[in-house]
């Protein structure tokens, strides 16, 4: 059996996120803090990939001071909780290979110390030296004890009201080892 591990490149990796509301939308990123992939006979196997729950910023927002608020608030208990949950992840149980590169995959996604089953799909293009993996997640909130504002548990919010789902656009760059 031919197995081949790839180590992710925390540094050449990103992950966009998009946040909307009923008056519009938030975008920024999050930094992957480490992963990895593992092939055999060059079909997806496994992998796992850790994010920085801390390092979230926000590129629609120009204003420094409305800016870090709004970090601020992003990491504090109303969502992320960073300080107590500095890491979520997303772990691969099961990758499905279809055409083109692409892989129908189910996982656990980790956000705030809560698990839940995660499916999508992803394309993954392997050398012999690396591995790029794109997939896009969309996350309910709601599902990771992550209230705020949301319909689900507040009533009459009217404009104020941020929708459950949040998408993770995942560009991820590994390295053969």
């Amino acid at each position: 059996m031919d197995t081949k591990n790839f180590k992710i490149n925390a540094e050449n990796s990103t992950i966009d996120w998009v946040g909307r509301k009923v008056t519009g939308a938030h975008n920024g990123t999050i930094r992957i803090k480490e992963g990895n992939f593992i092939f055999e006979n060059q079909k997806l196997q496994s992998g796992k990939f850790v994010i920085d729950t801390r390092s979230i910023k926000i590129r629609d927002i120009e204003d420094t001071e409305t800016n870090t608020q709004f970090a601020n608030h992003l990491a504090s208990d109303d969502f992320f909780n960073s300080e107590q949950f500095p890491e979520a992840s997303f772990e691969i149980t099961h990758a499905e290979p279809g055409d083109e590169n692409l892989y129908y995959v189910q996982g656990h996604l980790t956000i705030k110390g809560i698990t839940q089953p995660t499916d999508t799909s992803l394309q993954i293009v392997t050398t012999d030296n690396a591995a790029v993996l794109k997939a896009k997640l969309v996350v309910d909130r709601t599902k990771f004890n992550i209230r705020f504002r949301s319909s689900n548990f507040f009533t009459n919010l009217g404009d104020t009201l941020i929708y459950n789902n949040f998408d993770l656009n995942i560009h991820l760059i590994a390295e053969a080892y």
